[in-house]
C-alpha cells in the first residue's frame, strides 16, 4: 500500500522533526570536526527545521497541504544555518517536489523522492567530500531504489532507506581521516538520520536504533582559522538571482574559498561559503543579483560585535501592562501575541544584537524555552554567558525578575532566579472559543476555564469563581504572596472580589494586583 500525505500529519511532522533535532542538538554539536570544528552544527540543525515549523504554523489551521509544504521549504531555505543547515533545506526541498499532494504515495514515489534529495545536494556543494552528509544521503537514495525494485510497499522503502543511512553514518570515520582521528561520526550526516528517523517513527511508529556516534578529544588549532589551512569566515546571505546567473556565482566563489553551498530556486537563492575575503563573496552575489539577510562569522574567535554592557535580562511578554513592568524591572522584552508568535529567527536576534557579555533569558512558555536555549548556544559560541531560566508561565517570569540583582555575580544572580521561578506556582484563567476535551471534562465555547500549572483542571461559568478554585489548589499552607495579572478588558472589580476571598480563607497571605493587558486569559494566578 502507498503512503498518504494529509496536512494534519505533515504539521505534525515538522514539529516532531524539530523536537527530534532539539533533543540531540547538543550531541551533534560535540561531533562537529568538519569543515571547522566550532561545535555548532546540531544548533544550526535545530533551528533551520524550527524556521521551517515557524512558517507552517503561521498559515492557520485551514491552509492545504500544498500550502504547508511550499511555506515549509521556503522557511528551511530563508531560514537555514551553517553548511548542514543549507544542505538539509535543499534535501528536504527537493525531496517534496515531485511527491503526489493527492491520492496514494506509492513506493516508488519514495525512491524516486529520495534520489532526487540526493542528486540536489550532492549538485549544490561546489566541492563534495565522501564521508559527509551528502555520503549519508546517497546511501539512503540507494537504500530506496533498491527497496522499492523488491515491490514493498512506501513505509518498508522509507524503513529501509533509513536503515542504510544509519550504516553509512556509521561508515563515515572510514571515508575521512579527520573523523577516525577524532573518533567521531559526521555532524551532518548524524542531524540527517535525526530526521529520518523521526520521520520513520511518524510513519511506522518505531523506534529506529541508534547509531553510536563517540564523543570527541578537542581538537588543537593552529593559527587564526579553526581550520588551519582553511580560510577564515563563513559567508552566508539570502540571494535574490535569476536562476541563469548561479553558474557564474558558484564559479566565483569557487574561487575565493571552500565549502561552498548554493541552494534555492525559483530566484530565491541561500548562499553559503568560506572565505577569507568578505568583501569579494559579498560582491560576486550584489553581481549576481540582490543579496540580502547577510551574515559572517569569524571562525577562531567570532566576529567581534563591538562594545558589550555587561549583563542585559531578555523576557518574553504578552500584554502591554506586563511588557511595560518588566521593562520598568530593567528588562529587555520581546512581545508575542497568540497570533503573533516568536520566531527562532527574532529569539537569535534578540540574543545576538543586544550587545552584553552576560544574557539571561525568561522565556515565559513552555513553548519557547528550547527554542532559546538553541538561540543560546550559537551566542556562546560568541563568548557570551548566556542563561535560559526555564519559565512556563508570564508570572514566573516576573518573580524571577523580581530577584535578579545587577552586583550579584552572573552564576549566583541565576540561580537566586532560577529558585524563584521553580517556587512560583503559576495557574490562569481563560474562556474556551471552542468545543473540546480535557483533563477535567469536555468544554464548550463560553466555558469558563482554570488552569494549573499548564493542564486545564477547572470547568465553570464565572471568572470569579473559577480563579477562587485555581488560589486554592495552588496556594499551599507556606504560601505568603498571591500575585494576579488582569488581563486584557477584564473587570476592576475584581481585585476586590479576589482580596475579599483571600482575607476569608487566608488572611496571612498578601494580594499584589496588576494590570498585565494580556489577550484570551483574564487573569494570570501565581503564589509565592
Amino acid at each position: 500500500m502507498g503512503l498518504t500525505l494529509n496536512a494534519a500529519a505533515f504539521r505534525a511532522w515538522t514539529q516532531l522533526c524539530a523536537g527530534a533535532l532539539s533533543s540531540a542538538r547538543a550531541e551533534i554539536d560535540a561531533l562537529n570536526v568538519f569543515p571547522v570544528p566550532d561545535s555548532d552544527t546540531g544548533t544550526n540543525a535545530y533551528l533551520t527545521f524550527m524556521s521551517g515549523a515557524d512558517a507552517v504554523e503561521a498559515l492557520g489551521r485551514d491552509a492545504s497541504l500544498e500550502r504547508l509544504v511550499k511555506a515549509y521549504v521556503d522557511g528551511l531555505l530563508t531560514g537555514a544555518k551553517g553548511n548542514t543547515g543549507v544542505i538539509l533545506s535543499q534535501l528536504v526541498r527537493a525531496c517534496f517536489r515531485d511527491l503526489p499532494f493527492e491520492g496514494p504515495v506509492s513506493a516508488a514515489d519514495v525512491a524516486r523522492s529520495f534520489v532526487a534529495a540526493s542528486d540536489a545536494a550532492w549538485a549544490a556543494v561546489g566541492a563534495p567530500v565522501e564521508g559527509t552528509i551528502l555520503s549519508v544521503a546517497k546511501a539512503a537514495a540507494v537504500g530506496a531504489v533498491a527497496a522499492a525494485e523488491d515491490g514493498v510497499d512506501g513505509h518498508t522503502v522509507f524503513g529501509k532507506a533509513a536503515n542504510a543511512a544509519r550504516e553509512a553514518l556509521a561508515r563515515t570515520p572510514e571515508q575521512m581521516e579527520l573523523l577516525a582521528r577524532a573518533g567521531v561520526v559526521d555532524a551532518g550526516g548524524r542531524a540527517l538520520v535525526v530526521v529520518l528517523d523521526a520521520t520513520e517513527q511518524a510513519l511506522t511508529g518505531r523506534v529506529p536504533p541508534q547509531v553510536a556516534a563517540h564523543v570527541p578529544q578537542p581538537i588543537r588549532v593552529a593559527g587564526d582559522d579553526l581550520s588551519a589551512d582553511g580560510p577564515s569566515y563563513e559567508v552566508m546571505y539570502l540571494l535574490e538571482a535569476d536562476d541563469d546567473r548561479i553558474p557564474e556565482l558558484r564559479a566565483s566563489l569557487m574561487a575565493l574559498g571552500d565549502s561552498l553551498v548554493v541552494v534555492g530556486g525559483d530566484r530565491l537563492w541561500n548562499v553559503h561559503a568560506h572565505v577569507d575575503d568578505v568583501g569579494a563573496a559579498i560582491e560576486v552575489g550584489i553581481a549576481a543579483g540582490r543579496p540580502y539577510r547577510i551574515a559572517v562569522t569569524h571562525f577562531a574567535d567570532q566576529i567581534a560585535r563591538g562594545p558589550q554592557k555587561g549583563r542585559v535580562v531578555i523576557t518574553a511578554t504578552t500584554g502591554a501592562g506586563l511588557t511595560a513592568l518588566c521593562e520598568e524591572a530593567g528588562a529587555q522584552t520581546l512581545e508575542f501575541t497568540r497570533d503573533s508568535p516568536l520566531t527562532v529567527a527574532e529569539m537569535s536576534a534578540s540574543l545576538r544584537d543586544v550587545g552584553a557579555d552576560e544574557i539571561i533569558v525568561l522565556p515565559n512558555n513552555f513553548r519557547y524555552i528550547r527554542q532559546f536555549e538553541a538561540a543560546a548556544q550559537a551566542a556562546r559560541h560568541d563568548g557570551i554567558r548566556v542563561a535560559v531560566i526555564p519559565t512556563n508561565a508570564q508570572v514566573q517570569g516576573l518573580a524571577a525578575l523580581a530577584v535578579h540583582d545587577p552586583g550579584l555575580g552572573f552564576d549566583e544572580v541565576v540561580v537566586a532566579m532560577s529558585s524563584a521561578a521553580a517556587h512560583t506556582q503559576h495557574g490562569a484563567v481563560t474562556v474556551a472559543t471552542e468545543n473540546g476535551m480535557t483533563m477535567a471534562g469536555p468544554v464548550g465555547p463560553g466555558d469558563v476555564l482554570g488552569v494549573v500549572t499548564g493542564d486545564f483542571t477547572v470547568i465553570g461559568d464565572d471568572v470569579l469563581e473559577v480563579a477562587y478554585e485555581v488560589i486554592d489548589k495552588i496556594l499551599s499552607p507556606a504560601g505568603e504572596m498571591v500575585t494576579v495579572v488582569l488581563g486584557e478588558g477584564s473587570d476592576p472589580g475584581y481585585e476586590a472580589s479576589l482580596r475579599a476571598y483571600l482575607r476569608r480563607v487566608r488572611p496571612d497571605v498578601d494580594l499584589l494586583v496588576y494590570d498585565g493587558g494580556q489577550e484570551n486569559y483574564p487573569l494570570f494566578i501565581a503564589v509565592e
